[in-house]
């Protein structure tokens, strides 16, 4: 991930200067650990800052509106109680070529700042820090303290210190072209190292675009430079320094991450910024605030969204091991328990052929009441026919009471592997991220699992309620929309919610998969191709993705129902008909 580095943060600061100074503070949110967010209204509009102190993702920049849950962090409550209603007058930067911004907050513009909220964007050393004017730290969001850092700690009531300073050179417009080279090529090296090292404000992404839209290698060593290629590398650094002074950036996406200077192309020599265009600047982005929102937040939850599906996999794998053992476990007793009748009718053979006993014997051997074949009876040497017949009597009512105590134990299991398995393909078909959707998609089913006792999260923040998700939306041949549920939560809403009495529902038949609902209007009737289609993807998104053939049922939704106490997705219906869906043919 691209960390934001001080050409970045230049930029982004330029912009919230120009737009959101002055601005009154409406309300303070913290999204999570990492992310606190400032609700401010200007004359022109209101909207969200973020402050990130992320270890790679720090940042400051204009986001989305926080979710509608509760906010029970203790660092956002003491920014609200000190900052709400006071103006923002001022963001700053505290020395140059640092990257720490300094949001200054007073009663009203024009009048001496009574708060100073330090934004320290630097890497993993990130942090948020509050203090008054007497420079004394009232809050911060994560304390360091001595035994943590001898050099710099941070700790509520102490006075606030700058970062060590740097001790690189500090680059200027007016340094020569002879100075500049000497010092980078001194100690021959890689052209991309010898950048980064001698000078300030530099990062690696911003050296391997400057070096790249010279036209030259970064790895090649400073040795292997001719004097056009000085000249073509130092009309970017000139470019890149009159953007800084100008405030003239456009940013862009590129394919290792992000970019706010346009550079301009190997064969210009010009460094006057602005009269050059860059066609890969796409159109949707039309400031640093939507770029950085957009390549963070796109970034931090494609990490999120990695690691909860590894957690969600791997504790449904753990659970679902641990009731198909138990469902065989009781399978074998009720194979067992099946042999309970042969016990009673050979009670009954033995008690009715007493007199053909005699002592000792080991086993009997008499003729089948109906077919009159041999039936081999074992016996116990040491007791009597009697108490060998009372003993086969007893063994076949333990044998009949084990199944009738097993076969609501395995059908309640069997309820609950389905149920899980119904979870399982939601989270299959999630294999990759791809936009906030899924993102949310499995923060319900974590929610879901948390509901039905499955997960224990001690730290549990609910999901927003209010942030609905889209089911996945089709159109079939004849022009009729498909809905397909992301999860339980969805299969449930677009069953019992969603349908009306025109619709067509689908579900694989008795295979883990979404609900599909096909949405017909009065009086129209579909297709064999819509319901052929309709099968196909209802196949996809199941757990028989992969097969060549799928049954899949399709009714109406009034004949389906979900039984009492039933778990979520879980449904009986009536009246179906079948149609086989080819979910190879789904993706296409």
């Amino acid at each position: 991930m691209q960390p934001v580095d001080f050409t970045t943060l230049t930029a982004a600061c330029s912009e919230l200067r120009a737009q959101w100074l002055p601005a009154r503070l409406e309300q303070v949110y913290q999204r999570d650990r990492f992310t606190v967010s400032l609700a401010l209204r200007t004359m022109k509009g209101r909207g969200w800052i973020d402050l990130s102190w992320h270890p790679v993702a720090a940042r400051i920049c204009v986001g989305d509106p926080p979710p509608r849950i509760p906010d029970t962090f203790t660092f956002s409550e003491q920014l609200r109680h000190q900052l709400s209603g006071l103006a923002l007058v001022s963001i700053a930067p505290v020395a140059s070529w640092e990257r720490v911004i300094d949001l200054q907050f007073a009663k009203r513009p024009g009048e001496p700042a009574l708060w100073h909220l330090y934004a320290e964007i630097m890497g993993k050393y990130s942090n948020v820090i509050l203090t008054a004017q007497d420079n004394l730290v009232v809050t911060c969001a994560h304390q360091v303290s001595a035994k943590q850092s001898t050099v710099r700690p941070i700790q509520t009531g102490q006075p606030y210190e700058m970062p060590p300073s740097l001790t690189d050179a500090v680059p200027s417009l007016s340094e020569s072209q002879n100075r500049w080279q000497s010092r980078i090529s001194l100690v021959p090296g890689q052209l991309k190292g010898n950048l980064l090292k001698n000078y300030r404000g530099m990062s690696k992404a911003l050296v391997l675009s400057m070096i790249r839209s010279a036209n030259l290698d970064p790895e090649q060593s400073t040795d292997s430079l001719n004097p056009d290629d000085w000249q073509q590398l130092f009309q970017r650094w000139l470019y890149w320094l009159q953007c800084l002074e100008n405030s003239k950036f456009h940013p862009s996406f590129t394919p290792e991450g992000y970019t706010v200077i346009d550079w301009p192309t190997p064969d210009i020599k010009e460094a006057e910024p602005g009269n050059e265009s860059n066609s890969s600047v796409p159109s949707s982005i039309s400031s640093v605030q939507e770029l950085l929102n957009s390549y963070y937040t796109g970034e931090i939850n494609q990490e999120v969204f990695a690691q909860l599906r590894h957690q969600l996999t791997q504790k449904l794998n753990n659970v679902l091991a641990k009731l198909r053992l138990k469902a065989n476990t009781f399978k074998e007793r009720l194979q067992q328990s099946a042999d309970a009748d042969t016990h009673k009718s050979q009670a009954d053979l033995l008690m009715a052929n007493l007199q053909h006993w005699e002592p000792g014997m080991k086993s009997i051997s008499l003729p089948d009441f109906e077919t009159e074949k041999p039936v081999i009876i074992p016996l116990n040497p040491e007791k009597n026919a009697v108490q060998n017949a009372q003993a086969l009597y007893k063994k076949h009512q333990k044998l009949k009471r084990a199944r009738i105590a097993v076969e609501p134990l395995l059908a309640a299991v069997q309820e609950e592997i389905d149920y899980l398995e119904q979870v399982e393909v939601a989270l299959s078909v999630l294999e990759t991220y791809r936009n906030t959707q899924d993102l949310q998609t499995l923060a319900e089913i974590r929610e879901e699992l948390i509901q039905q006792k499955y997960l224990d999260v001690p730290d549990y923040r609910s999901t927003d309620k209010n942030a609905a998700i889209e089911f996945h939306r089709y159109q079939s041949p004849s022009g009729f929309e498909l809905l397909i549920g992301r999860n339980n939560r969805q299969n449930d809403q677009l069953t019992f919610r969603t349908a009306n009495d025109y619709d067509l529902w689908f579900h694989t038949l008795e295979i883990p998969g979404s609900h599909a609902l096909l949405r017909l209007k009065p009086g129209t009737v579909a297709e064999e191709t819509d319901l052929q289609f309709a099968a196909d993807m209802t196949a996809y998104y199941s757990r028989a993705r992969h097969s060549e053939q799928v049954p899949v049922v399709y009714t109406e939704p009034k004949y389906v129902y979900k039984p009492k106490g039933a778990k979520p997705g879980m449904v009986v219906y009536k009246q179906e008909r079948i149609v086989w869906g080819r979910p190879q043919q789904a993706p296409a």
